[in-house]
Order: structure tokens, then sequence, then C-alpha cells
């Protein structure tokens, strides 16, 4: 499960997706689908929020 971190709002629809398709028409693709990749490995990586996150039984 992902982590969704202040500034992961516009890679991410409401439900958690992300976004291919760049925010404004005039963005360039490549640069957008680029920028995602990246995001979307910030995901794969070890990191660590800030906060601790308990799960709730």
């Amino acid at each position: 499960m992902s982590i969704l971190r202040p500034g992961d709002e516009k890679f991410h629809y409401s439900d958690g997706s992300h976004k291919w398709i760049p925010p404004n028409p005039d963005y360039d693709q490549e640069v957008w689908d680029e920028q995602v990749r990246q995001h979307k490995y910030g995901h794969l990586k070890n990191e660590h929020p800030k906060g601790r996150i308990q799960r709730l039984v």
C-alpha cells in the first residue's frame, strides 16, 4: 500500500489511481509521463512518512 504525501494530489485521482493525462492541455505529455514515473518510483522506495500510521483492527 502506498502513502500519499503532501503534494501528491496532482498525480492522483480521488480513488488513488495515477493521472497519466497532464493537468493542462499545453503541458508536454512526455514530460508529464516522466514526472508520473518518478512519482510512482517514490512509492516503491523505502521512504517513510514523518507520521506513524496505525492500523485499526
